[in-house]
């Protein structure tokens, strides 16, 4: 199948997702192609996913859903492909552009014409980010000393960040909700997610960020009901959403192989619990930590590989796969500079690998709340941030300066350490779900390597490098 019939596809079937939203249900393990191969999402409760309840429903004043964000065909978030196919089919009038949230900015903004809405929306057609609004807490330990924003929305007491929308699967696993975690803290009415807790904790969380996002991004007028929190929180939890099939290696669970969504949703992982695998003995069943994160593809570990996989096969890219995942589990890193953690253990160098911070087995996101700034939001990022708003705080104590392009936790805690600490995403379904990071600024999971490369002198050959973006294709 050629690049230009996989793209044809994936603009028909997310395009038309919208229309589809209409009927009732959609089928069990529907397949939706991507640019690697087939995503599914799989009903861990059992039947067709029910595309009738609250979550696809419009529960607010703008015509939106929780589905207008979190598209099946996008792993359950969105792209800008799918999003641009909307724009075009209604004229930039489909609910996901409301000037709330879906506009760079909610003033001094033209969508009188065409061409005006698609200024006003120039982020999320182009990186797939909804512009989020917080207050800077009355006990911050900072100031804010200026914003520049080049779309307005410069206001310093409520500052305006541009981010990705989360996927709204494979949840169980989730140690914090949002990706500041502000949906998971005291400070918004909300609970840490412990072990003790968990997963009570979780759902009544989920419970209050379908509120939340009701109020905010579908702008309610009139509260949810409990009874319909609840059953959007238990359809987020009732699916396992991964890559089925790879367009060269076939399908992702033949000849031993535990890829897909019914092994991750049904007996694939763990029993999770908070602290699983955590590296830094935060396990409360004591057991050690292990950088093998990943076992799905350890089948294909022996597959005959050619050299330089020129032919193509199912074989070579069975081989690479698992050299990539390999190379996930064991690959050294020496972290240096990660607010979270260097800072924390008053460590200048930690050696580890990509599961000291994707810790979970088998979906590979971090088992404990740890919110951690790898420089992604820095000014001075190798990523091209050039898009987004700076915005320069001063310690009220210290009178230490920084500048970010996210303030992301210090602006829930007000904790000066916090600046630009976010948590890392669920890694399953990641070729569905491009652009990358929480500011969209990798537009594609080679651009993401690069990002880590350059950032920690990792030091991949072209062969290393390749081989961990095909694994991380088959999530």
């Amino acid at each position: 199948m050629s690049t230009q019939t996989r793209t044809a596809l994936v603009l028909a079937l997310s395009g038309c997702f919208g229309m589809a939203a209409q009927a009732q249900s959609l089928p069990n393990l529907f397949p939706f192609p991507n640019g690697s191969g087939l995503l599914e999402t799989f009903n861990t409760a059992g039947g067709p996913i029910d595309l009738s309840g609250p979550f696809f429903q419009s529960l607010g004043t703008n015509g939106r859903s929780c589905g207008t964000c979190h598209r099946p065909a996008q792993g359950w978030s969105i792209s800008p492909n799918e999003v641009k196919v909307r724009f075009l089919l209604t004229q930039g009038r489909d609910p996901i552009f409301s000037s709330n949230d879906g506009t760079n900015c909610d003033h001094n903004i033209d969508t009188s014409t065409l061409q005006g809405r698609q200024k006003a929306s120039s982020l999320l057609l182009n990186k797939g980010l909804i512009r989020v609004t917080v207050g800077v807490p009355d006990d911050a330990e900072f100031t804010v000393m200026s914003v520049v924003n080049p779309y307005g929305c410069s206001d310093p007491a409520t500052l305006s960040m541009y981010r990705r929308p989360l996927p709204a699967t494979n949840l169980r696993s989730l140690s914090t909700v949002m990706w500041d975690g502000r949906e998971s803290s005291p400070q918004t009415g909300t609970q840490k997610i412990t072990f003790a807790t968990n997963p009570a904790d979780l759902l009544a969380d989920l419970e209050h960020q379908a509120l939340d996002a009701t109020n905010g991004h579908a702008q309610g007028a009139t509260p949810l009901t409990p009874q319909q929190q609840q059953a959007i929180a238990e359809f987020e939890m009732a699916t396992a959403t991964a890559q089925a099939f790879d367009y060269r290696a076939g399908a992702l669970n033949q000849d031993g192989a535990t890829g897909g969504p019914v092994f991750l949703g049904s007996h694939g992982l763990p029993a999770f619990f908070v602290g699983i695998n955590d590296p830094l003995g935060g396990n409360p069943q004591g057991t050690a930590f292990t950088p093998v994160i990943f076992n799905l593809f350890d089948a294909w570990t022996n597959t005959h590989s050619h050299h330089d996989d020129r032919d193509g096969g199912s074989e070579s890219r069975r081989a690479s796969i698992a050299r990539g995942q390999a190379l996930f589990n064991s690959k050294p890193i020496a972290i240096t500079g990660v607010a979270g953690l260097n800072d924390d253990l008053n460590m200048a160098s930690i050696p580890g690998t990509c599961g000291t911070c994707h810790d979970s087995p088998n979906i590979g996101n971090h088992s404990v709340s740890a919110p951690l700034n790898i420089g992604v939001g820095d000014v001075n990022s190798s990523l091209n941030v050039g898009y987004l708003p700076v915005f320069t705080l001063q310690n009220k104590t210290t009178h230490e300066i920084k500048t970010t392009t996210d303030p992301g936790r210090a602006l829930i805690t007000g904790l000066w350490k916090d600046v630009g600490r976010l948590k890392g995403p669920v890694l399953r379904g990641l070729a569905s779900r491009a652009p990358y990071f929480h500011n969209g600024s990798a537009d594609t999971l080679d651009d993401v390597l690069d990002f880590y490369n350059q950032r920690f002198n990792i030091g991949f050959t072209a062969r290393e490098k390749a081989d961990l973006v095909a694994f991380l294709n088959a999530l």
